[in-house]
């Protein structure tokens, strides 16, 4: 399974969080991931979205059609995240894409390739894509890829 999290990109400050819109730059840093994400990401993505407006806007930008799914809001988890995802079997699909938030993200990928959950910082509009294999019955997972917007 490939698991792909995409962290929205910069948002302006404000109340109520989840009304927050993504600044001109943050605008600038969503088109540039999706077209990245159009080159190389798996094919026939399904994509999970938090019902923030900023991450909304940042999947927009994909020109595909998502879920949206509240158990990837700004209160998420590690655990939440990964059962919405259904790591490591894929569940409804063989390719997640989940646009979300910190601290969950960083959260999510120290637990896939340490085996705990740590405050890793995943950068404003960047893309960590993992994927598992069994290799002589053991489950690995590895960083496919990391890429910061406009790279």
């Amino acid at each position: 399974m490939d698991l792909l999290l995409w962290r929205h990109a910069e948002a302006e400050d404000g109340i109520p969080d989840l009304k927050r819109i993504l600044t001109p730059r943050g605008e600038k840093q969503a088109a540039q991931m999706a077209e990245w994400l159009k080159k190389h990401a798996p094919k026939n993505l399904r994509i999970l979205v938090s019902p923030a407006v900023r991450c909304q806007q940042t999947a927009k930008t994909l020109g595909l059609p998502f879920e949206t799914d509240k158990r990837l809001g700004t209160d998420s988890n590690a655990v939440n995240l990964l059962a919405a995802a259904g790591w490591p079997d894929g569940g409804k699909a063989s390719s997640v894409l989940i646009v979300g938030h910190q601290p969950t993200l960083g959260q999510t990928a120290a637990l896939l390739l340490a085996g705990e959950e740590d405050e890793w910082s995943i950068k404003k509009g960047a893309v960590w894509w993992f994927s598992n294999r069994t290799r002589g019955g053991d489950t690995q997972t590895y960083l496919q890829a990391a890429s910061p917007p406009g790279l």
